[in-house]
């Protein structure tokens, strides 16, 4: 096997099960519909949104029990490349259920089993081993990984060249920045965060990301406005794109494939305006699919047209 242009881990991946009701009433049976499976989680997303766009990676995550082996299945139904890491406790799953009635939606996350301190070298001795030009860590850490897990990640990449690009959240995203990576993907309010503050306007949202990126915390930094769009940063770019207003039906994995429209940009040396909106296009368009769906791409390729002539 060649070296992957891009690889993405998920160290904490899902079984996503969605399903649909009429009513949610206490203390009663709800009556579900029969549900659909997914393969969940932030690198997992990253490695269907780029395949869906045309591009290829190498899908790295763990895989324990049943549930991660049918979460292995439906990768290969997908024809993504992918390793598996062994591990010894179930992978977990989660559940989205959404109410017919309101069109309200419930997401259920269920926290990851433990991982030894031997599985977790695996996963770091995996992923060092190869050198691909972008290195995507997203998604949740199990609950006894170390939250400077994604930080040894980025030293080991910026020592071998790699792009290392992470979208987390909390204390794992901070101590990861701290090493310095080449794009951070939070959203206005982790950004608040990241720079000491208690809330952040939109307005406010470039200046304190060049604050981080003045630390060396990161080359290129995209906030996420939620349904105002995203402003891509750098030390010499600014770049705001408005999210399209397109029918919502679920917001289940569009962060992960805004992360994905913009790896797979940057793989095919698309400039940075182009990824920013790659990145809008396939986030939003995630969100007119229901359940654990992430987008088409012919609505991904219509958006990005379209934000291109507004």
């Amino acid at each position: 096997m060649k070296n992957p242009d891009i690889v993405t881990l998920t160290v904490n991946p899902s079984l996503d099960k969605s399903t649909s009701f009429k009513g949610l009433v206490p203390e009663q049976k709800i009556r579900c519909e029969n549900p659909e499976y997914d393969a969940g989680g932030g690198g997992i997303n990253v490695s269907k949104a780029i395949a869906r766009l045309g591009g290829e990676s190498l899908c790295i995550f763990t895989s324990g029990g049943d549930a991660g082996r049918q979460l292995q299945s439906l990768l290969e139904k997908e024809k993504i490349m992918t390793q598996a890491i062994a591990v010894k406790n179930a992978t977990r799953e989660n559940l989205m259920a959404l109410d017919l009635n309101t069109n309200a939606q419930y997401r259920f996350g269920f926290p990851g089993a433990s991982l030894s301190a031997a599985e977790q070298d695996t996963i770091l001795d995996t992923v060092n081993t190869l050198k691909p030009k972008f290195l995507v860590a997203s998604g949740s850490l199990n609950e006894d990984v170390g939250s400077d897990f994604y930080q040894k990640m980025a030293v080991e990449a910026k020592k071998s060249g790699v792009k290392f690009i992470v979208d987390t959240s909390g204390e794992a995203l901070q101590k990861a920045l701290e090493a310095g990576v080449y794009l951070a993907k939070p959203n206005i309010g982790e950004l608040a965060k990241l720079v000491g503050i208690e809330k952040l306007h939109a307005d406010e949202a470039d200046d304190a990301a060049r604050t981080l990126i003045g630390k060396g915390f990161a080359q290129v930094i995209v906030v996420s406005l939620g349904p105002q769009g995203a402003v891509l940063v750098t030390r010499e770019v600014t770049e705001f794109i408005p999210a399209p207003n397109v029918p919502k039906k679920s917001t289940v994995g569009a962060g992960d494939s805004m992360v994905g429209g913009m790896v797979w940009a940057l793989s095919q040396g698309k400039p940075l305006g182009e990824v920013i909106r790659w990145g809008v296009a396939c986030g939003s368009a995630a969100t007119m699919n229901e359940g654990t769906q992430l987008f088409h791409a012919e609505d991904a390729r219509r958006l990005f047209d379209w934000l291109g002539r507004r």
